[in-house]
């Protein structure tokens, strides 16, 4: 398989516009960049998971300000209450009437601040949203915005206060990885940008809906062979069977790492997937989704490990 760009690159241009606008921003982190608009552009929601302070918020509101779209952000707290992301139903008292007032929840970008600080409960209000695009309410179904995209953070769950997500919630992320830290180079410079003020309060967007719109569609439009299908598939299998895992990956994984792969290709400038774009997003893709045993995580052996040995033993499709 040749490696032959696309003729029309209106995709990858898109890509490289809006991630060079947010590296105005963010410094250093051109892979989380990557991975994060692939998520968006197929239709997936991302977890960031690391230390405070790495630029998690910082790098979700920079791809919200790059784009002509609405933005919300849910600072989750052990008091937030579902509603408190939903919405609720107010009565007015002289046309005595329920009129509901819609949540955070109704943008085309949220920020889920410090998603594991507040309760399972509350938690739990994303799981509709993020899964089928909508939320019931007091008995009725209400559509979100499209696109719908949902960056949730968190800090690593042995931090004090922290409630880890059930797996099913886990499962509706379609891709967790960590930002980590920069160079001392990239930091001297991040320094230096932020000595009057920080830089993205002069952030323009660079990007309209339909800019979107459009550029989602073309995702769809590139292809992946029947042979890479299958591939994809068995990675996943392996994870079910994999010593040391006690619950493996689900048929949504295979869904994300197809749909995200497509975009990557997108970005690259290539009309077709292949071996290797799968082979950078299965780690993200599918190591959060694992539960691995105690007795396994006591040895050492982790989720990630495990993803990483089961693509060095499958053959690649040529």
């Amino acid at each position: 398989m040749n490696n032959i760009p696309i003729q029309n690159p209106s995709g990858k241009q898109m890509y490289e516009r809006i991630s060079q606008n947010i590296q105005k921003v963010i410094k250093g982190q051109s892979s989380a960049i990557r991975k994060l608009l692939a998520a968006f552009i197929s239709g997936g929601h991302v977890l960031l998971e690391d230390c405070p302070g790495t630029g998690k918020t910082t790098l979700a509101k920079a791809l919200a300000f790059s784009i002509d779209i609405s933005f919300k952000r849910i600072q989750f707290t052990p008091d937030l209450l579902p509603s408190d992301i939903l919405g609720v139903s107010i009565l007015d008292t002289n046309e005595r009437t329920f009129h509901f007032h819609e949540g955070p929840i109704f943008a085309h970008i949220v920020l889920a601040d410090e998603i594991n600080r507040a309760s399972p409960r509350t938690q739990s209000a994303l799981l509709e949203a993020m899964a089928e695009f909508q939320v019931s309410i007091d008995g009725n179904l209400r559509k979100l915005a499209d696109p719908f995209f949902v960056i949730a953070t968190q800090n690593p769950v042995e931090s004090r206060g922290t409630y880890p997500l059930p797996e099913a919630q886990m499962d509706r992320f379609a891709l967790q990885f960590s930002l980590g830290y920069i160079s001392p180079e990239e930091e001297v410079k991040l320094l230096s940008d932020q000595i009057e003020k920080h830089p993205i309060d002069n952030l323009q967007s660079c990007a309209s809906l339909q800019d979107i719109i459009n550029f989602k569609k073309q995702v769809k439009q590139v292809r992946i062979s029947e042979e890479l299908k299958r591939y994809i598939v068995d990675i996943i299998n392996r994870t079910r069977t994999a010593p040391g895992v006690q619950l493996g990956a689900s048929p949504r994984a295979s869904l994300a790492l197809m749909k995200i792969a497509q975009a990557l290709a997108l970005f690259d400038g290539f009309e077709y997937v292949t071996p290797d774009h799968i082979q950078e997003l299965a780690v993200s893709v599918i190591a959060h989704r694992l539960v691995m045993e105690s007795q396994a995580r006591f040895s050492g052996t982790t989720a990630e490990s495990v993803v990483i040995d089961i693509i060095k033993s499958l053959p690649v499709p040529k």
